[in-house]
């Protein structure tokens, strides 16, 4: 009928990719030679990227649409100058955990006085040396951690769900107004006033399922989809698994309509016939934001304690849809999870600093995102109040999208980091600040949980034993079987 309503599919859209690459520009030092780019688009009519939507509201004229494609294509030939490489060579070369033996000089830079970073030399050269440390521990042991890792990312994840899109004064509004500041629980719609309501709507397709008084076990949710995805696919090949192996299981198992930003540029690559790692790029203004590294979890799971192998995994993976910064938040969060697995826990803020160490060792020291972490963590040990970590965290970042990789991997970092091992005070600051809440939370979550194991979660964040996925064969999974079928590919 002629009177349809466009459908005006997010993310994909020409005319507002051109934006968004624009914006990306600015970020990876090629914003002087994309000025006259952004200057004719200007001229054309052509407006910036939509600051939180992922589509425009109406379709633009052919023409414009025409010479928005032309445009993006023009900045794809324009390289990056910055020193941050996507292949593994190049990113082996510039990290601490596959230096050869010893401590080397990017792990005691990362270690230096001030740096946030733990100082201890012995811990870097443990982690920097790419020893694995795979766990000596009798089963049950790393099944409570492992336990407790799920049922973390579960909670983290379920905490920042109907906040989503929120900015971080409105949910601070929403918490003061309900008598949950600073957040120690679930958020809740009973009491708080309607014009606090009003100015601060839930995120629609998340307050039905993830409010205090409408939880019913733990709704569906990308960041709980993936990790069951990388699951899958490690039971399906192994650990020779392959990008193409990742992008096989998409379009197998992953509906469409479950992807956003980064990933659904590189699926509808897919369906062009492209071929990894050119998904990636081609189209693809999103490649640096957190897709990738929500999807990392499993990969530090399935390599207790060995570093260097999950950040591998996580590599693999992440190329499939982003480059740079984009894949080092998923090598340094696979690298975290890995860690949490096997540190001693008895002294829970000294084993978040050798998480966090781990993490820093697998990405290039001198890259965007190693410089975001090094400063959070510096400021999240010197100062006592959480708020003005956040503060400086956004006078340093917040230019950035609400969902990039750097900004919020220094959040998480920065939320453990001040946690000092309380379940609790890590997930509700990395949600409290109002960027990627959903997935921020969960992986913080996913941390400390591993760190501590289940039994040492509070018991406030229970979920239930049942998740919910559109993904064939997880709808109604427990976090036993779960834990069961992770403990057996990391075996």
């Amino acid at each position: 009928m002629s009177g349809d309503r466009p459908i005006r599919l997010t993310w994909v859209q020409p005319e507002d990719l051109v934006g968004h690459e624009l914006r990306q520009a600015g970020e990876d030092g090629r914003g002087a030679q994309a000025a006259p780019i952004a200057d004719r688009w200007h001229a054309a009519g052509g407006h910036d990227a939509p600051p939180r939507a992922g589509a425009s509201p109406e379709p633009p004229a052919p023409e414009l649409r025409a010479l928005a494609a032309e445009l993006l294509d023009e900045l794809a030939g324009i390289p990056s100058p910055l020193p941050e490489p996507t292949g593994l060579a190049g990113i082996r070369a510039a990290a601490s955990a596959w230096a050869a033996s010893g401590t080397p000089d990017s792990a005691a830079t990362l270690a230096r006085p001030g740096s946030g970073v733990p100082d201890g030399a012995a811990t870097l050269a443990r982690v920097g040396s790419g020893a694995p440390e795979r766990p000596g521990a009798h089963p049950d042991e790393l099944g409570e951690r492992l336990l407790g890792a799920w049922r973390g990312r579960a909670a983290g994840c379920v905490l920042g769900k109907p906040v989503e899109k929120i900015p971080r004064q409105g949910i601070r509004e929403i918490a003061e107004a309900t008598g949950n500041w600073p957040i120690r629980g679930w958020f809740t719609a009973e009491g708080l006033p309607a014009e606090v309501a009003a100015r601060w709507p839930w995120n629609r397709r998340s307050a039905a399922t993830s409010l205090a008084e409408t939880l019913d076990g733990v709704p569906e949710d990308d960041d709980l989809n993936f990790p069951l995805l990388a699951l899958s696919l490690l039971e399906r090949h192994g650990r020779g698994f392959t990008t193409a192996d990742v992008a096989a299981l998409w379009l197998e198992e992953l509906p469409a309509g479950r992807v956003f930003t980064a990933e659904r540029v590189a699926y509808r690559n897919l369906l062009d016939g492209l071929e990894p790692p050119r998904t990636a790029t081609w189209r693809n203004p999103f490649r640096e934001w957190i897709g990738a590294l929500i999807r990392a979890d499993v990969y530090g799971w399935a390599n207790p304690g060995d570093v260097r192998a999950a950040a591998e995994f996580a590599w693999r993976d992440a190329r499939l849809s982003h480059t740079a910064n984009g894949v080092y938040g998923a090598m340094m969060v696979a690298a975290m999870c890995a860690r949490s697995l096997v540190v001693p826990s008895g002294d829970p803020a000294a084993a978040v600093e050798e998480v966090v160490a781990a993490g820093l060792s697998v990405v290039p020291a001198g890259s965007r995102l190693a410089r975001a972490v090094r400063d959070a963590v510096a400021d999240a040990r010197a100062e006592p109040d959480f708020e003005r970590v956040v503060d400086r965290l956004y006078e340093r970042h917040g230019g950035l999208h609400w969902v990039h990789t750097v900004n919020n991997a220094a959040l998480v970092a920065a939320a453990l980091t001040h946690g000092r091992g309380d379940f609790t005070a890590s997930v509700a600051g990395a949600v409290a600040a109002g960027w990627d809440t959903d997935s921020a939370g969960a992986t913080v979550g996913s941390i400390a949980g591993g760190l501590l194991g289940a039994s040492r979660i509070p018991s406030g964040w229970a979920l239930g034993d049942r998740l919910a996925s559109s993904l064939r064969g997880f709808d109604g999974i427990g976090f036993d079987e779960l834990t069961r079928r992770t403990l057996a590919v990391a075996s």
